[in-house]
């Protein structure tokens, strides 16, 4: 997770995941999805799909990132918010 407070005038935080086949983009996304609206969070935006390889999910915000290894490599999101503070990693 990547702090942008300070950085980013659309988004407080990034949160980026690797998921390592279409299938589970598809339920981390459902997963996210419905435990945060349960919290009272509205998606406000969603983009991509698993098929493709990136699905963006925005919650104005937190904008979750779910990717798979080869975009998450070739898009480097962490590179491109590098002044942005790493908060939590999880391996």
């Amino acid at each position: 997770m990547l702090d942008l407070r300070g950085h980013s005038d659309f988004a407080d935080y990034f949160v980026i995941m690797t998921a390592e086949s279409t299938p589970q983009m598809r339920e981390l996304a459902f997963q996210i999805e419905e435990a945060l609206e349960k919290k009272g969070r509205r998606i406000h935006h969603r983009e991509g799909t698993p098929e493709g390889g990136w699905v963006l999910l925005d919650f104005s915000d937190v904008i979750i990132h779910i990717l798979r290894p080869e975009e998450r490599q070739y898009y480097s999101i962490e590179k491109a918010w590098s002044k942005a503070v790493e908060t939590v990693r999880i391996l």
